[in-house]
């Protein structure tokens, strides 16, 4: 069921832009707490941007104010830090507001941290390093939850179990399979400034993984192969580099001579420059003229071959 344009601004107010909302407690009370008491979480792993949506939910909420309430904890040093809402927020200072309806809910470290995935998680934009750090959080969060319990029980085996739980519950409540789950991870093991190139898409996930296993040293002279040779990598190339790396024989110029590798899709792939072929086309072609007239030359081209074959 899809939501009319004149229902947009009100959903948008109600969910500020979240995918998924907590859910309120019976014995909660929702109240309007000061913008200036409420500090971002610890390590947000999630960036909150001014998109078109963030646009529209500042509208939505000028419109009709803030219809869902926000999760919020006590900070040790007083005040509030904010859990699930971190949208609501920003768009409800843009909007000018000095109050937030907010759900006050005493949430240990963990609980915190779990909550905070999983009411983000769901959204449609979301960076390959917002979820990889993500994972990381709530995977620390759910396995130390497990030890303290190993602390009672006083299982080695329980703790292994417990472990290998987490990894499968954050696999489940993220639609992922445990390896890949693990795959996101990795990434987090990247240099930032090779984390960037992949959230920019310059580097592709799979190669991505297989560049987390070099050493830091190692990614750094990466980063000067890679803009040596204006490339970016495949993932056999990736895997290649990974390889090198466990023999210790991950060089600087070992990688450059990989980078600058002619990759078999460029080795297959003709090009013919715009000047080349302009002077055998009025100028009035567009692009598209010119490619259906060069198709539907070599069509033709390919049946005289053919007719000549049969003779």
């Amino acid at each position: 069921m899809h939501l009319s344009r004149r229902l947009l601004p009100a959903a948008l107010a109600f969910s500020g832009g979240d995918a998924t909302v907590p859910k309120q407690k019976p014995n909660e009370q929702v109240q309007q707490i000061p913008l200036s008491e409420i500090r971002p979480f610890k390590n947000h792993p999630f960036k909150v941007t001014d998109d078109e949506l963030m646009q529209q939910t500042i509208d939505s909420i000028m419109q009709v104010g803030v219809l869902n309430p926000a999760i919020i904890r006590p900070a040790p040093e007083g005040g509030y830090e904010m859990v699930a809402g971190h949208r609501r927020l920003h768009a409800a200072d843009l909007a000018g507001l000095k109050t937030i309806p907010a759900i006050v809910r005493n949430l240990d470290d963990d609980e915190a941290v779990i909550l905070m995935v999983d009411s983000n998680l769901q959204r449609e934009t979301i960076s390959p390093m917002e979820r990889a750090q993500a994972y990381k959080m709530k995977l620390e969060a759910l396995k130390h939850q497990g030890k303290r319990v190993d602390l009672e029980d006083k299982s080695t085996s329980r703790q292994v179990g417990e472990k290998s739980w987490a990894v499968a519950k954050v696999g489940a409540d993220a639609n992922e399979s445990e390896r890949q789950v693990h795959r996101y991870i990795r990434l987090t093991e990247l240099l930032p400034e090779v984390q960037k190139k992949v959230d920019s898409k310059e580097i592709a996930f799979s190669p991505a993984v297989e560049l987390s296993y070099l050493t830091h040293d190692e990614q750094k002279q990466f980063l000067d192969a890679m803009d040596y040779s204006q490339n970016t990598p495949s993932l056999s190339q990736a895997q290649r580099l990974k390889k090198l790396s466990r023999e210790g024989r991950c060089t600087q110029e070992a990688m450059r001579s990989i980078m600058s590798e002619e990759k078999k899709e460029e080795q297959e792939r003709i090009t013919l420059s715009s000047d080349t072929l302009r002077k055998y086309f009025p100028r009035s072609y567009t692009p598209l003229q010119m490619q259906q007239t060069i198709i539907k030359l070599l069509e033709q081209w390919q049946k005289k071959q053919q007719r000549r074959n049969e003779r």
